[in-house]
């Protein structure tokens, strides 16, 4: 491995696995300092939703980029991609261990891979020709034409994402390179050594720990938090769109009873895990572990030492 490459633990997997308390305890262990990687965890006062670590265990390890922007701020990719480049460079200069958690996919592979994808910027015109053909010639016609030229990018999109055809067609046009071999050159010329550990556990039981999370959210007073936003005038608000929120503002509206709402946001609490989990799958190159809640702490210890090898290696 190159020396001069800073090295990052990341920890990813699905909502309600467990990645808090493995990060706690490796950076105990490691010397390390926690960077949230989750893209709600950003907003002040929106606590109870987002499952931030809590001021107790905040005091345990420094955390990073939790509660830095009001409800009502906006926050891009781009954005997230910066400031993990600074926290990261601020805590080698500590001679700390940085640790990525969370589980926006999208965020922690932008850091990974060095998206520059932004440089090739949208072509308004472009879009509307696109959009054209698709009108005309069919959406299936033009997704052919992406798994002609990009098979591997055709593989991840379905034929009725308009958006994510659109740009992946986009950047072939006006680059001449693919976006799979865009992606496959940021990772090579990626600036950081990253390990990336991902906790999965058996789907029906996640699926109750993510209900009585939701349950649990309820009692600690989750309707209250997002009425309260609510009231302020945030509805449209980016953070107003975290699940946990959105799902309150039907009821809120008269449009769903508190206990349909609840249920909504059990169900799309499963969901997002399961995209999470196909994400991380698919996208990166995961050292998997299956969690077990009886044996927690011997899989802690098995990662523990896993990494240990990993970080004496480098």
């Amino acid at each position: 491995m190159e020396k001069d490459k800073e090295t990052v633990v990341a920890i990813v997997g699905p909502t309600a696995v467990g990645k808090t308390s493995l990060s706690l305890a490796l950076a105990t262990h490691f010397d390390g300092e926690i960077i949230s990687g989750d893209s709600m965890q950003i907003y002040q006062g929106m606590d109870i939703a987002t499952a931030k670590a809590s001021k107790e265990e905040q005091q345990v390890v420094p955390h990073h980029l939790i509660d830095i922007l009001a409800p009502d701020a906006s926050y891009s990719v781009a954005d997230f991609k910066q400031a993990v480049e600074e926290k990261v460079a601020e805590i080698h200069r500590r001679d700390k261990l940085p640790i990525l958690v969370g589980g926006t996919g999208l965020y922690i592979d932008a850091f990974i891979r060095n998206y520059q994808l932004a440089d090739v910027n949208r072509d308004v015109s472009y879009e509307e020709n696109i959009k054209q053909a698709i009108a005309t010639e069919g959406v299936q016609a033009v997704y052919q034409r992406l798994e002609t030229v990009d098979p591997r990018t055709a593989a991840t999109i379905h034929p009725n994402n308009e958006r994510r055809l659109i740009r992946a067609l986009e950047v072939y046009d006006r680059t001449g390179k693919t976006m799979s071999d865009l992606r496959e050159e940021q990772v090579a010329n990626a600036p950081y050594h990253v390990v990336l550990i991902g906790l999965e556990m058996e789907r029906d039981i996640l699926y109750q720990r993510i209900n009585q999370r939701v349950e649990k959210m309820i009692e600690n007073g989750l309707v209250e938090e997002a009425r309260h936003f609510y009231n302020r005038g945030f509805k449209t608000a980016q953070s107003m769109k975290a699940i946990g929120y959105k799902e309150l503002i039907p009821y809120f509206e008269g449009a769903l009873s508190l206990a349909e709402a609840v249920e909504l946001l059990k169900r799309n609490s499963r969901r997002y895990a399961k995209r999470q989990y196909t994400w991380f799958r698919n996208k990166m190159d995961v050292s998997w572990y299956q969690m077990s809640v009886t044996e927690k702490d011997e899989i802690f210890e098995k990662i523990i030492k896993d990494l240990a090898g990993i970080l004496n290696s480098i």
